[in-house]
């Protein structure tokens, strides 16, 4: 079976040590980052290619939403547009009865108040 002695290496034999292997570590990190320097160099054309398609996807998705919202509005009947006329004549009267001179509700009175009241005036009209 074989001992271990420990030997007491000098100073200088450590620094010397510790040197190389730090310069080692350093010319294989600069290997390394050249590397992956020219893998991205290699990629880059392919990515950026990827991304023109990406880009012009998302341009012709926009333009197609576009068309389908610039589609015109369905005219609306001439009896919805006369009910609207009537409701808000009711609700500037549902207002005016509503609120003091000073603009503010009544005591008690909620906007449901007045548009319920607004409501029982167009069934009038």
């Amino acid at each position: 079976m074989l001992k271990v002695v420990p030997v007491a290496i000098s100073d200088e034999v450590a620094a010397a040590i510790l040197a190389g292997f730090k310069q080692g570590v350093i010319a294989e990190a600069k290997r390394q980052s050249v590397m992956v320097g020219k893998e991205v160099a290699r990629e880059l054309p392919n990515a950026l290619l990827d991304t023109q398609t990406l880009v012009n996807q998302s341009l012709m998705f926009v333009e197609e939403t576009a068309e389908m919202a610039t589609q015109p509005k369905r005219k609306r009947s001439r009896s919805a547009r006369a009910s609207d006329k009537k409701l808000s004549k009711a609700f500037k009267e549902a207002n005016q009865r509503m609120r003091t001179k000073k603009g503010t509700l009544r005591k008690g009175k909620t906007q449901g108040d007045v548009a319920r009241l607004a409501h029982r005036l167009r069934k009038k009209m």
